[in-house]
């Protein structure tokens, strides 16, 4: 079950339902993980300062379970998740970052239970 937060300073017009559509399709495909289980959030035009530059920029935080514990899985899924969001909103590779988070079936819940419990 995977979780994606986006902050960006960018505005809201600059993140339509189609870019939230294939961003979630490319995340569960570079995760390996089921689209219909993901959890997409975008929050934009945020104040927000990267490397010392107010420019356009983006925070990617990608939770989820078993698939982002290693540095190995991790490198393969920032080359895929990077070359999405550099294409598609037009910025280059350093005015993003994507934040990896190892998600345990016990910290999620679902059904009024946990993951441990389904």
């Amino acid at each position: 079950m995977p979780f994606v937060e986006i902050q960006t300073n960018l505005p809201s017009s600059a993140v339509s339902e189609d870019f939230m559509k294939a961003l979630s399709a490319c995340v569960a495909a570079a995760l390996g993980k089921p689209e219909q289980r993901m959890h997409l959030v975008v929050n934009t035009g945020l104040q927000m300062l990267t490397g010392g530059s107010c420019s356009p920029c983006v925070i990617v935080s990608v939770g989820a379970i078993g698939v982002t514990d290693s540095a190995d899985q991790n490198k393969q899924h920032s080359a895929k998740i990077f070359d999405f969001l550099t294409k598609e909103l037009g910025l280059s590779k350093d005015r993003i970052a994507i934040r990896f988070l190892s998600v345990q079936p016990h910290q999620v819940g679902k059904q009024g239970t946990v993951l441990s419990f389904l």
